[in-house]
């Protein structure tokens, strides 16, 4: 393969991920995931400790896809870099979420996050699987507190 068709499949590979959880396809998002019995998978969500193995790994999304009502994800500033059989994407997900729906509504109330993400990715016979994923929050700038020093909003 070259570069260009191996960058086009990991980009579509990491695409079907977050059209996974978007949709809440638990199967297709287990598939996505590495499974070769050798390599351990991990993964870090925001705000959350390592999470290593298919079994840990796989519960956590099975756990947020089972208390999410509604996720979008917007990808942007996707970058992708290539060595040998290993793919290194990292992205910024905008992502918008709702939880469960109050006094009859349809949906929870929305809310807005700014994450960013790497995903590792390792090509085998069924192309190329996410072996690892770490998304941290983007803490946001504020005013100027008193002290004239520029504030983070770390809510």
């Amino acid at each position: 393969m070259s570069r260009s068709t191996d960058a086009a499949a990991v980009e579509a590979a990491n695409t079907a991920f977050y059209e996974a959880m978007e949709t809440g396809d638990f199967e297709r998002v287990s598939d996505l995931w590495l499974d070769d019995g050798a390599t351990p998978i991990t993964c870090v969500h925001p705000g959350w400790p390592v999470l290593t193995g298919r079994g840990e790994v796989l519960r956590s999304y099975a756990l947020i896809m089972a208390n999410t009502e509604y996720i979008q994800f917007f990808l942007t500033d996707l970058k992708i870099s290539l060595a040998g059989r290993t793919a290194v994407v990292t992205c910024t997900e905008n992502i918008l979420s709702g939880g469960p729906a109050e006094d009859g509504a349809e949906l929870g109330p929305l809310v807005g996050q700014l994450v960013v993400a790497t995903n590792v990715f390792r090509h085998t016979s069924d192309g190329w699987k996410i072996w690892s994923h770490h998304a941290s929050p983007v803490l946001t700038e504020t005013e100027e507190n008193e002290d004239g020093d520029p504030g983070t909003n770390e809510a």
